[in-house]
């Protein structure tokens, strides 16, 4: 008998299990959405939920169970809290949604998408802050090369 046991095995320990929804959640919340079985989507969902609950608030001890939770992974947690975070703040769960996807050639498998549902906009957010990220770097780069260059004046007069 199966009482009081609610989760699915998905034929796997519950090391692997642990493991597997570690990488799936990491997956998810680097590429916005995940095409996988949907068992495991299912599965993924109240997991997932538990972590964009928590990324609405950015503080150290958040931070610290996220990273017990997903593991040591910097930039999942860091777009975690810098940008899914803020875009989902206002919103009272329901963070994800998951689209049934037809059946998989090899072993006809149901296959589904699992995506955020606000994804439109912190994917706007992500593609400003690389935007701005690299006009940093590139404004870095400059100066570095402005010191850069007065060093080599400053190396060819005292040569001279």
């Amino acid at each position: 008998m199966n009482h009081r046991n609610k989760s699915r095995k998905l034929g796997r320990n519950s090391a692997h299990r642990k493991a597997l929804f570690r990488n799936l959640s990491i997956s998810l919340i680097l590429h916005n959405r995940i095409k996988t079985t949907l068992p495991k989507s299912k599965e993924l969902k109240p997991f997932i939920e538990k972590l964009l609950t928590l990324s609405k608030i950015d503080n150290l001890a958040n931070r610290r169970h996220a990273y017990s939770i997903i593991g040591n992974n910097h930039s999942a947690i860091n777009k975690l809290f810098k940008i899914i975070g803020p875009a989902i703040k206002e919103r009272n769960g329901g963070y994800t949604r998951i689209y049934k996807f037809g059946y998989r050639n090899g072993d006809k498998a149901p296959m589904s998408l699992i995506e955020f549902v606000d994804k439109d906009k912190f994917i706007d957010n992500s593609i400003t802050n690389v935007k701005t990220k690299l006009k940093t770097d590139s404004k870095k780069d400059d100066k570095n090369k402005v010191v850069e260059d007065s060093k080599i004046e400053k190396n060819k007069i005292r040569h001279k």
